[in-house]
């Protein structure tokens, strides 16, 4: 893994590693410190259009099964990126350690983390799963601390701290009835498994931003995840009725594999081009306070008083982490 640095009273080259320095963009405020706000706007974009389509993915569970749901979907958004997987005329040829890391990019965040997620969902209470899966910008700031030495500032864990409280909060919140119910040992121990599946995923796609464009990264990671889910796919098609599928859960198929495969892939990677990985983990808030909007504006559900504040807190961590420093005096 590649050193990468967050120095805030640093100058804007110096502050950023190699793979930032390179025609990033963004904007600099009042006191002439780089701000990378077209960066954090894509990290939020991912993760807010990611939020947004999880009762899709649901509905979409009802007619495929999982496997071959996966199957599908990276089946089409291959099709749809084979232009992207072209080697650029200015980029070297993948190194071998390069094409581990896509390998392991794609089996942490594909492959791994949705059985881990969805075995884990099985054997757990709501409550428990959005409390593990909160501690995931916490798990990242841990891993990019390890693996890419990278220096977190402590305004940064403090806004890490205020995400990862807020996130909790939310799914207190919700289901607090069902804390403790429905809830094993191997359930929790396979949410915790997504969410280092889900940190690694950060940590490792920071890594490849070094070598390659955001583009070809998500064709190639979307190619890995064909592969790697090749053989259960083809498995449960081998039973499944595919006369009986509608037309319009088709069409929700072919949106589904371009956002989640191919849209929101490529607004993290291009984001995390120019952020740390740590305050991109930050980022993960947006995911539940997406899927709240989407509930309260299309859906006409309501938001009690304590979700409010945990929707707040973690959004201030956001603002926290990522709010220009101020020139030291």
């Amino acid at each position: 893994m590649s050193s990468a640095t967050t120095d805030p009273h640093a100058t804007p080259a110096e502050a950023l590693p190699p793979s930032e320095r390179l025609g990033h963009p963004g904007l600099r405020d009042h006191h002439g410190h780089h701000v990378p706000w077209l960066s954090y706007l894509s990290l939020a974009a991912s993760t807010s259009v990611i939020g947004s389509y999880v009762g899709l993915s649901k509905l979409l569970v009802l007619v495929f099964p999982v496997f071959l749901l996966a199957f599908l979907r990276f089946g089409m958004a291959a099709v749809f990126m084979l232009p992207w997987l072209r080697r650029g005329p200015a980029e070297a040829p993948l190194s071998g350690r390069t094409r581990f890391l896509l390998f392991l990019e794609s089996f942490f965040g594909n492959f791994l983390f949705s059985i881990c997620l969805l075995f884990g969902m099985k054997h757990s209470s709501a409550v428990v799963a959005g409390v593990i899966m909160a501690g995931i910008p916490a798990t990242v700031a841990l891993m990019s601390w390890l693996f890419l030495r990278e220096r977190i500032a402590p305004r940064t864990l403090a806004g890490i701290a205020m995400a990862v409280g807020g996130i909790a909060l939310v799914a207190l919140s919700k289901h607090g009835d069902s804390a403790g119910a429905q809830t094993s040992g191997w359930g929790a121990l396979l949410l915790v498994g997504a969410m280092c599946c889900e940190a690694s995923y950060v940590v490792i796609g920071k890594r490849l931003t070094a070598d390659l464009p955001p583009r070809r990264i998500s064709a190639l990671i979307n190619l890995w995840g064909l592969v790697l889910v090749t053989p259960l796919g083809l498995w449960q098609a081998m039973d499944f009725d595919f006369g009986a599928v509608a037309v319009k859960d088709w069409g929700l198929l072919l949106f589904y594999a371009i956002a989640a495969s191919t849209i929101t892939v490529w607004l993290w990677m291009k984001g995390l081009q120019h952020v740390s990985a740590a305050k991109a983990g930050v980022f993960m808030v947006f995911l539940p306070v997406s899927t709240a909007l989407v509930g309260l504006v299309f859906l006409g559900e309501r938001m009690n008083a304590i979700q409010l504040v945990a929707y707040a807190l973690a959004l201030g961590g956001v603002m926290l982490a990522t709010w220009p420093a101020r020139a030291p005096r």
